[in-house]
């Protein structure tokens, strides 16, 4: 009996007695436990099959879904060169691409940026004085060296192509591809936007200063321009009459129905793609381009290597301002206004060059005139094809930021992070009159830096997950806290900054 009643107690105690779960790590848990210093955490998940490989068809297929506008541009000059609209309808034919499809581009312009963007940008005086000062005078005296260089020889160039290179070298931005072909690059479109528009509303003033500046030394081949001036009263009033039907009122009414409808107008945009409308408008624009050159027969009486000389200057000369561009804007811009910058610069309008070419003299003969517009129209057709290969580096650089502002998955997504937060930090402090500014800036920036140092090394210690939770917590604090400071840089990157 005594035993049983010992049995019955043992019984009983090893019911009481508590037995502790085995602890099995979660995989959140193993992936935040994993180590510091770049090692992935092992994730108790089966492997994944790979991929099936693409086939060499659909390869083509989605190159060519990619580079539809270059492919495009390729065919429409092809076609430009073998048919012509007929000499007697080509001055109706550029009336009717230059008002439509300009008007077309910056419509849909106006009903995809935000007014208040518009406004900042318009604020930012330091980069117009940055944009304007190279595309007028650096432009202009680089091409004055390179006329004056290849005028040595007076066998070798046609004068009035050296005229017109020189002209080239003192019309403004251009403005409809710049505005597509910066949206295409994921750059500031806004910022674009108010660039071009800047510049030619400048040049009617700045270009015949210019132009004729450089006419004064009396060399050899200004001798075959005509020496009495046109009147600049038809200039203004046709330049800035197309400025204000194909460029202000069609932005304002975009505007206007963006604010109106905002919900349909954005469904519109980027659920249907709207906005491929404007590259399309753009590929109609170069078509007429060309279409006038070829069917002025100019390019069949002129020598050879005339044009030779052209064709590579003019990949030259764009080669080198983009150059110049891109490394003096990112001292002090990030990568989207970079992109802006680099469109915005070492390009030239047509649009206001070849009127210009006929109305700034009296008397000019239809082939004379004819050799002024073609070192434009050569250098336009070259930044173009040059303007449409950029866009896919420039769209992979500028994205590069978006998505490692938004990894904080692991510890190299961390140290990116730093990396790109430098660039933000350093956006368009120059263009900011406020001290205060500035060194709020660089206080953002120390304190970013402090807290992943110490929290890195917290982490490294306890190796746990409540300490790693609460490192990206402060990460992400900080990261607001530098895009709040940023107001008035770039719109696009601020805005994935506040969204992260």
């Amino acid at each position: 009996m005594a035993d049983e009643l010992q049995r019955s107690k043992t019984m009983a105690e090893m019911r009481t007695v508590e037995i502790e779960p085995t602890e099995e790590k979660s995989v959140e848990e193993e992936r935040v436990a994993a180590p510091l210093m770049g090692e992935k955490a092992s994730l108790q998940q089966p492997p994944k099959s790979p991929p099936p490989e693409k086939s060499f068809f659909w390869k083509v297929v989605r190159f060519m879904q990619d580079q539809w506008f270059l492919i495009a541009l390729v065919i429409l000059i092809a076609i430009a060169s073998q048919h012509q609209v007929p000499q007697e309808h080509q001055k109706l034919k550029t009336e009717i691409v230059s008002y439509l499809c300009v008007s077309v581009i910056f419509f849909i312009t106006g009903c995809t940026i935000k007014t208040q963007v518009l406004v900042d940008n318009y604020k930012r005086w330091k980069i117009h004085l940055f944009v304007q000062l190279q595309c007028f005078f650096v432009f202009s005296l680089i091409m004055f060296g390179v006329v004056s260089a290849a005028a040595t020889n007076r066998h070798f160039m046609d004068p009035g192509l050296l005229c017109g290179m020189l002209l080239t070298g003192c019309v403004a931005t251009t403005i409809s591809s710049n505005v597509v072909m910066t949206g295409q690059a994921h750059g500031t479109q806004a910022l674009t936007v108010v660039e071009s528009t800047i510049g030619n509303f400048l040049g009617p003033f700045l270009t015949p200063l210019l132009f004729k500046a450089y006419l004064s030394n009396d060399a050899w081949y200004t001798k075959v321009l005509p020496s009495e001036p046109g009147g600049y009263a038809a200039l203004y009033q046709r330049v800035f009459k197309q400025l204000g039907l194909s460029v202000f009122i069609p932005m304002a009414v975009g505007q206007l129905v963006q604010y109106l409808l905002p919900g349909p107008t954005k469904t519109v945009c980027t659920k249907y793609k709207a906005s491929k409308l404007g590259s399309m408008a753009l590929l109609i624009i170069i078509w007429q381009t060309y279409d006038q050159a070829f069917a002025s027969h100019t390019l069949k009486v002129l020598p050879a290597s005339n044009i030779a000389f052209l064709v590579f200057m003019s990949i030259a000369l764009f080669t080198l301002m983009l150059v110049v561009s891109l490394v003096s804007a990112r001292f002090w811009m990030g990568r989207a206004d970079t992109v802006a910058m680099c469109y915005c610069i070492p390009a030239k309008t047509p649009a206001m060059g070849v009127p210009m070419s006929t109305v700034l003299f009296v008397g000019l003969s239809p082939a004379l005139e004819a050799r002024l517009q073609l070192p434009l129209v050569i250098f336009q057709g070259m930044q173009i094809v040059a303007g449409t290969i950029l866009t896919v580096p420039f769209k992979a650089w500028a994205d590069a930021v978006e998505g490692s502002l938004l990894n904080f998955d692991t510890v190299s997504g961390k140290a990116q992070v730093i990396s790109d937060m430098e660039d933000i930090v350093r956006i368009d402090v120059q263009s900011q009159t406020s001290f205060v500014y500035f060194l709020k800036l660089i206080k953002a920036r120390n304190h970013f830096r402090n807290v992943l140092t110490e929290e890195a090394r917290k982490e490294k210690e306890a190796r746990s997950s409540a300490c790693n939770g609460h490192m990206s917590n402060v990460l992400v604090e900080a990261h607001r806290e530098v895009a709040r400071i940023h107001l008035t840089g770039n719109g696009e990157l601020t805005s994935v900054i506040l969204n992260t």
